[in-house]
C-alpha cells in the first residue's frame, strides 16, 4: 500500500473510459488518486474496488460537476484533506456535443454545457490546483508536478455535427500552451494528450460507423485506440519521461492525423 509520501493524482472523469485507463496507469505507477466523476459513489463502488483490490491503491472518489466552481472548490479541499498534496491534474472529463446537431441547428444551451464542461471547468480547476502546486514547490522544490489536458483529434478535424465539441478541444491547445508558459517558472509542466478515436462510453453509441471506417484505414494502425493506450501515454509525460517538452502535444491517435497519398 503507497504510503503517505506518494505522489498523488487527481483525474477529472476518472472513474470511466480514457480517465479510468489513466488512473489505473497511474495506480500502477505508485500514485494515490482522487477521481472525480458525475455519479454516486454507490455507482462507481465496483470500479474504485477493482483499483483497490488490482493495483492495491489508495483511492478516493469526489462526486462532482465540474463547470461548478463549487464543485471544482470542493475537489480541491477534498484532495488537501484525503492526500495532503498534489502532484498531478488531469483534466479529462468532458461530454460530446448532445444531439450531435448540425451547426445550422445547434443551440445555445447545448452549446454551453459542452462549453462548461468539457473548457471552462478544466481551466479553472486548473487555475485552483496550480495555485496550490506553486504553494508546495515553495515548501519542496524538488516535487515533480504537472498537469495534462486530454483534448481530441476534434481539435483538428471537423466535425460539422459536434461544433462545440470541437471548439472546446481546439481551445484545450491553447490552454496548455497558457498555463505552460505561466507554470514554468515555478517547474511545473503541462501537457497535451489528444488521442484519436477510443474505445470509450463517449463512442459506444458510434461503434458500427467506426468500425467501417477503420477497417476502410481511417487510422494507419487499423484498430480502436484504448484507454490504457491513453494512461500509458499520460503516465510517460508524468514520470517526466519527455523532458524539456512543456506545452507540447502528444497524439495518441494511431496516424489518423497524417495525411498520406
Amino acid at each position: 500500500m503507497p504510503n503517505s509520501s506518494s505522489p498523488v493524482a487527481l483525474i477529472t472523469g476518472g472513474a470511466r473510459g480514457i480517465g479510468l485507463g489513466i488512473a489505473e496507469r497511474l495506480a500502477g505507477e505508485g500514485y494515490r488518486l482522487i477521481l472525480n466523476g458525475v455519479r454516486t459513489e454507490t455507482e462507481v463502488a465496483p470500479v474504485l474496488d477493482g483499483l483497490r483490490d488490482r493495483k492495491s491503491v489508495d483511492v478516493h472518489y469526489c462526486q462532482g460537476d465540474v463547470s461548478l466552481a463549487a464543485d471544482r472548490e470542493r475537489m480541491i479541499a477534498e484532495t488537501r484533506s484525503a492526500f495532503g498534496r498534489l502532484d498531478v491534474l488531469v483534466n479529462n472529463a468532458g461530454i460530446t456535443s448532445p444531439g450531435r446537431k448540425d451547426i445550422l441547428e445547434a443551440d445555445e444551451a447545448s452549446f454551453d454545457r459542452v462549453i462548461g464542461i468539457n473548457l471552462k471547468g478544466g481551466f479553472f480547476l486548473t487555475q485552483l490546483a496550480a495555485n496550490w502546486m506553486i504553494e508546495q514547490r515553495r515548501h519542496d522544490p524538488e516535487q515533480r508536478m504537472c498537469v495534462v489536458n486530454i483534448s481530441s483529434v476534434s481539435s483538428e478535424i471537423v466535425s460539422v455535427n459536434r461544433g462545440d465539441y470541437c471548439l472546446t478541444k481546439a481551445a484545450i491547445g491553447m490552454a496548455t500552451k497558457l498555463w505552460a508558459v505561466r507554470l514554468a517558472e515555478f517547474g511545473i509542466d503541462v501537457y497535451e494528450v489528444r488521442p484519436g478515436v477510443i474505445e470509450s462510453d463517449m463512442t459506444a453509441g458510434v461503434t458500427e460507423k467506426y468500425d467501417r471506417l477503420i477497417a476502410e484505414g481511417l487510422t494507419h494502425e487499423r484498430r480502436w485506440g484504448k484507454p490504457e493506450d491513453v494512461g500509458r501515454a499520460v503516465a510517460t509525460l508524468v514520470r517526466g519521461d519527455i523532458p524539456y517538452a512543456t506545452g507540447q502535444v502528444l497524439k495518441i491517435d494511431g496516424g489518423m492525423t497524417i495525411r498520406a497519398m
